[in-house]
């Protein structure tokens, strides 16, 4: 009886293990480092940016190209593509700063007439799901039971993933609101600083920059006198420029490329690095993104 107990409990034991090396496996614990993970990438780990879902914002030094999110918050997406399609944001501007944190956007005399139908847009703080809606998952963290990605977006869920929300990591497109949950009209934000995640489920969410994020950090501070404060020329959507052939690609974040970058990421090979801390939060973890025109 005492050889069966200690044969069942070494099965036991060695079927443990044979389940935590299958679940190390699926980290996919790399030996390359994160660049060689990228270089290295097949074609078909890559999608490209549908350019009716990139909205080109012109600032004083350059343009911006924002990828925006219609899965998780269409309302919104549909709602600022009309705004720019109206020209809404010409001659506007990057107005208000919180240093490290911030750069917001729009319509400053708060008087410029709206001709879409709907002068704001309702809530989309989240997305719900009737079924478990799967992403490629971190560990969870102080703000949310699961984190991860979907779709080339950084993400949060509850802990039945049925609630799913991107997450303020830097360089994402928001929409600003008043203190009433469905008060978002054409003010919109860019994180130029450390994500604020306290702010997430607060407000929606919609896009991240693709490309020009030095074009936030160059913009001017204060005012200057008889000059015109961070001006924006325009924001369009991007496929409507015809002479605009700029085309992007994404890492899929479903891909097994991108599951190796996360633990190239988590454990960095690198000579420079001396300890590896087998961790990475969701807004450490840049999404490859690269130009193809």
């Amino acid at each position: 009886m005492k050889s069966l107990y200690l044969a069942l409990l070494i099965a036991g034991l060695t079927g443990c293990a044979q389940h935590s090396e299958q679940h190390a496996g699926t980290q996919h614990t790399s030996t390359r480092s994160a660049s060689q993970v990228i270089k290295h990438a097949k074609a078909h780990e890559w999608r490209n940016v549908d350019r009716q879902n990139i909205l080109k914002i012109t600032l004083p030094t350059g343009p911006a190209y924002v990828e925006i999110n219609p899965q998780l918050a269409p309302k919104h997406t549909a709602h600022i593509k009309k705004l720019a399609r109206e020209g809404f944001y010409k001659n506007t501007n990057v107005y208000r700063f919180v240093e490290g944190f911030v750069a917001q956007g729009g319509d400053s005399s708060g008087n410029k007439a709206i001709k879409t139908a709907n002068k704001t847009v309702s809530a989309e703080f989240y997305h719900s799901t009737t079924q478990p809606l799967k992403i490629t998952e971190l560990q969870g963290d102080g703000y949310a039971p699961v984190t991860g990605f979907l779709n080339g977006f950084a993400v949060a869920q509850n802990a039945s993933n049925r609630q799913t929300w991107q997450v303020h990591c830097h360089g994402v497109f928001a929409m600003a609101r008043g203190n009433e949950i469905n008060s978002a009209s054409t003010e919109f934000y860019v994180t130029i600083g450390q994500g604020p995640r306290y702010l997430d489920k607060n407000i929606t969410v919609f896009g991240r920059v693709l490309e020009g994020m030095e074009h936030f950090n160059r913009l001017q501070r204060e005012p200057v006198p008889n000059t015109p404060f961070n001006p924006i020329t325009n924001i369009e959507v991007l496929a409507d420029i015809k002479r605009d052939k700029s085309n992007f690609n994404v890492m899929k974040t479903d891909s097994l490329s991108f599951r190796e970058l996360i633990g190239a990421r988590k454990n960095r090979t690198e000579p420079w690095f001396v300890y590896a801390h087998n961790y990475v939060d969701v807004c450490a973890m840049p999404i490859p993104t690269k130009r193809i025109d």
